[in-house]
């Protein structure tokens, strides 16, 4: 079971692998490979703002193993 706060890998729409940090985990105990919602560093040098690089949200990703698609899933990071 995924942690609040765990490095995961989000992949997006466009199949580019990012960094990303947990920020909730959806679905009860036992449920495996649960969808989440994470904050990842924008891929985009020019999304800057005072404080550097902008961050991005992702709303109720869905693991890996539960998208047929190219993109916008998560996985565990390497160890």
């Amino acid at each position: 079971m995924p942690e609040i706060g765990e490095h995961v890998i989000f992949v997006d729409a466009y199949g580019h692998r990012h960094d990303a940090l947990l920020v909730e985990v959806h679905g009860g105990v036992g449920y495996p490979n649960p969808p989440v919602n994470l904050v990842y560093v924008s891929g985009n040098i020019d999304e800057r703002d005072p404080n550097g690089r902008q961050i991005k949200r992702e709303s109720s990703v869905v693991h890996k193993l539960h998208q047929a698609a190219h993109g916008m899933f998560w996985m565990e990071a390497p160890k």
